[in-house]
Order: C-alpha cells, then sequence, then structure tokens
C-alpha cells in the first residue's frame, strides 16, 4: 500500500482528506519536521496544505521537491489564484486542489500522481536497463570469432552508413543492431524494428513509407510508415531477402537520396533514417538468381558483417546459457542458480541449429519443469542432442546399453509432445492446438491432465 503524508493546517479538512484516503493509502499525518519525516517514513506522495503562509507552503514545496524529487506533491488551498497556482505547478506540485473539493477529487489527484511517478521509475529503470544491455564490453564473445564481430561492430557503430548483418536464424542479428544504434550518436531517436517476412508483400510498402487517406480499399486515414518514424534514429530491417523487386526498387531510392512518398501521396518526404538490414540468405546467389537487385546489394554491403553461429563460438555457450538462465529465472520468479555438469557437457556438445535463440528455449523450458536449485538432466529436451564421448568410455557396457534406449511411457511422450507444441507457438494454446491437430478445448483438457502451466497464462487451474 503507497504510503501518504498529510500536511494539513485545517483539523476538518484533516479529517476529511484522512476519511477519503485511509481505504486506499496508509495515510500519516504530521504537523512539524516534514523533510525529517521524508527522510525515514519512505512517503511515495504528499498532501500539503499551502493555506497559513503562503511563502512557507512554496518554499516547503520547493525543499521537498529538491530533496525528494520522486515524491508526487499535491497542494491544498482555501484561495484560487492563478499566479499562486501557475507558480506552484512549476514549481514542481503534481496537482493543485482548491476547497471545497470531493472525496473523488482528491482520490483522482492522488492516483493519476502515483501512476505518473510510477511510470517515470520504469522509464528511468528501462533506461539504466538499456545501456548495460547494450554495452558492447558486456556482451557475451569469448571465441575469437565473436570478438572481431564486437571489434567491427564497435567502429560500425560510430558512423551513419548502411549496414548488413548476415547470419544463421537465432545468431542474435536483432540484438546486435539494437547495439550499434544505442552505441551511436542516434541513441535518443527511435530505434524501430521490422521483419520483412513477418508482414505480407500487399502490406509491406504500406508498413515501411505509410499511406494517404483513400490510397486503396480500407485505408480510411493516414498511416506514418517506419522510414518517416526513424527520422533522426535507427529503421532495422530483418530478412530482407523476403522484401519483393518492386519495393526493393522504392527502398533503392530512400537509400540514395533518403526520400519516398507514401503510398498515394505525391508530396516528397525526407527522413535522416539510418538503415541497417539482416538476412539469413545468401544475397549474393539471390541476386544472380535475379531475385534480388544487384544494385540494391551493392548500396545494402556498404558495411557487412557475419555473425558465426553458436557451434562455432563454444567459448560462449557455457556463459550465454548462465546469463540466459538468470534472466528466465527472474522472469519466471524460480530460485534457480545454475546447471548439473552432465547439463552443460550436453549444451557444449550440441550443434545447435537454433542457434541462441534455442538455447534459450530450451533453458526457458527446463526452468519451468525444475524444481530444485539447478537444472538436471531430466529438466532439458533437446532433439536429437548427442551425448558427450568422453562419458561414454567412462560407463561400463552394461550401463550404455540402458542409457541408449531407456523407453518413455506413453503419457510422458505425450506431455513432452504437448510442451512442445507450445513451446514452438509462444505458449500461445490456440496455435499449439493448431499444430497438434486437435481443439482448443481438447488440448486445455490435456494441459489440465498433465498439470502444465506457465506464467504468460492469465489462469493456471
Amino acid at each position: 500500500m503507497h504510503r501518504v503524508l498529510l500536511i494539513e493546517n485545517s483539523k476538518k479538512w484533516e479529517r476529511f482528506i484522512v476519511r477519503s484516503l485511509e481505504a486506499f493509502y496508509e495515510v500519516e499525518v504530521r504537523k512539524g519536521e516534514i523533510l525529517r519525516a521524508l527522510k525515514s517514513g519512505n512517503y511515495d506522495a504528499v498532501v500539503l496544505d499551502h493555506d497559513g503562509s503562503s511563502e512557507d507552503g512554496r518554499a516547503l514545496l520547493g525543499r521537498i521537491k529538491a530533496s525528494f524529487p520522486a515524491t508526487a506533491v499535491i497542494l491544498t488551498s482555501r484561495r484560487e489564484d492563478s499566479r499562486t497556482i501557475v507558480r506552484a505547478i512549476k514549481s514542481g506540485a503534481f496537482d493543485f486542489l482548491v476547497k471545497p473539493f470531493s472525496a473523488a477529487r482528491i482520490q483522482r489527484a492522488l492516483s493519476q500522481a502515483l501512476d505518473e511517478r510510477s511510470l517515470k521509475n520504469e522509464i528511468d529503470y528501462l533506461r539504466r536497463q538499456q545501456d548495460i544491455v547494450y554495452d558492447f564490453n558486456q556482451i557475451i564473445a569469448f571465441s575469437p570469432s565473436m570478438k572481431r564481430v564486437i571489434q567491427a561492430l564497435k567502429k560500425f557503430s560510430e558512423t551513419d552508413s548502411t549496414l548488413l548483418v548476415t547470419g544463421e536464424t537465432g545468431t542474435g542479428k536483432s540484438f546486435l543492431s539494437g547495439a550499434i544504434h544505442f552505441n551511436s550518436h542516434r541513441r535518443h531517436k527511435p530505434f524501430i524494428k521490422v521483419n520483412c517476412a513477418n508482414i505480407p508483400e500487399t502490406l509491406l510498402e504500406s508498413e515501411l513509407f505509410g499511406h494517404e487517406k483513400g490510397a486503396f480499399t480500407g485505408a480510411t486515414k493516414q498511416r506514418i510508415g517506419r522510414f518517416e518514424q526513424a527520422n533522426g534514429g535507427t529503421l532495422f530491417l530483418d530478412e530482407i531477402g523476403e522484401m519483393s523487386l518492386a519495393l526493393q526498387a522504392k527502398m533503392l531510392r530512400f537509400l540514395e537520396d533518403k526520400s519516398f512518398e507514401r503510398i498515394g501521396g505525391n508530396r516528397t518526404i525526407q527522413s535522416d533514417a539510418r538503415v541497417i538490414v539482416a538476412t539469413n540468405r545468401d544475397l549474393q546467389k539471390l541476386t544472380e538468381s535475379g531475385q534480388f537487385r544487384e544494385d540494391l546489394y551493392y548500396r545494402i554491403n556498404v558495411l557487412s558483417v557475419t555473425l558465426p553461429p553458436l557451434r562455432e563460438r563454444t567459448h560462449c555457450i557455457e556463459p550465454l546459457a548462465h546469463t540466459l538462465l538468470d534472466k528466465i529465472s527472474r522472469n519466471l520468479k524460480k530460485k534457480i542458480r545454475g546447471f548439473s555438469p552432465s547439463v552443460i557437457e550436453t549444451f557444449r556438445h550440441y550443434d545447435w541449429p537454433g542457434n541462441i535463440r534455442q538455447l534459450s528455449n530450451a533453458i526457458e523450458r527446463a526452468v519451468i519443469l525444475e524444481d530444485g536449485p539447478l537444472i538436471q538432466e531430466e529438466s532439458v529436451s533437446i532433439p536429437q542432442a548427442p551425448r558427450h564421448p568422453a562419458a561414454d568410455q567412462t560407463k561400463p557396457a552394461a550401463a550404455s546399453l540402458r542409457s541408449k534406449s531407456t523407453p518413455k511411457s506413453l503419457k510422458d511422450a505425450e506431455r513432452d509432445m504437448i510442451l512442445e507444441a507450445l513451446e514452438e507457438s509462444l505458449w500461445i494454446q490456440k496455435d499449439a492446438a493448431k499444430r497438434l491437430g486437435i481443439s482448443p478445448r481438447a488440448l486445455i483438457y490435456k494441459i489440465k491432465k498433465f498439470g502444465i502451466t506457465h506464467p504468460r497464462w492469465r489462469k493456471n487451474k
């Protein structure tokens, strides 16, 4: 419950305000030593009576905001003086209530003040996290190939040139593009991401360049496109190899002169957006086969970097696993501190065709299933995971034979199949049911039967 400090000169108004707020907040009334009370009491808001000596009230407001800027302050007064109200708001008061006011009025003012305070705190937290997450020095790069990549990206972040990032799915192209933006002089401007493969071709042009009202059937209002929204910042286009030839021509024009027209419009719009593109396809081969414009390929290939797959940076697997485990455990509110040695060995000797994304999904599933402080092999499910050869040599032949073919029960196999479908569908039950070829109602029955839960679901029964 939020704590509110009330400073009121009138006993009548003091009783009224306490009655109005006590059902929702912890209210404490003070007459003196206000700053000392704020220092020791950890209050979320102050309701301050401005009457009596108005100069003292303004001075106290100033001292409160100077020492406790995050504390919301609401002033109350019998006098409605526009000059006093303006000065109070400029001095940091969230609101100024003129007496008499209703219980609903002060409740609403306090609720809005605390909501704004909470939002500011969240933004400040995200900004700090953002700086930490995108710090090149904190990106996990223990293998020589990744060290070279990070060194190149540090240099690329200092320029405005178009950048091509290639690599297999799940290698971190989107994340590292964000690192380039947030380490550039554009860091305080928008960073906008568009996956060209996720948007139908008929809608992608409007998504990127926008459209005017009436440009086509269904265009009931003007739409501002991503190139325009990213003005001054960075636009990241993932899966650029999926873009149609017609749209490639329009994009080439933008890269040449930073201008475009919305669909259905005739006004040329300028946008100073840096473009970073990424793909998991071989653009050179697409160019040779006529599926990708040669002039666009050379235009986006001003700077380029290829991210190595996870199987080629085995030194990164264990630290990456621990970083992902820490993040996922916090998100799922579970206290799991590490992996058993056998799990780490399994991770090191697996090829990870899905790269970091697959590693993250495997760890998330294991965290959900694991009840102990360490992730055990029983909680890890990796398709066709090869076993560590050295471990095989130390086992007796009989034990080796038993480990090769320990049959699963039908119940366990069905449960694993449902978990896999849910994981691949990002835990959206309707999509998972479609993958399994059963009705959503049948899937819900089986979820309850096997006791499957997930924090993203609103109800876990």
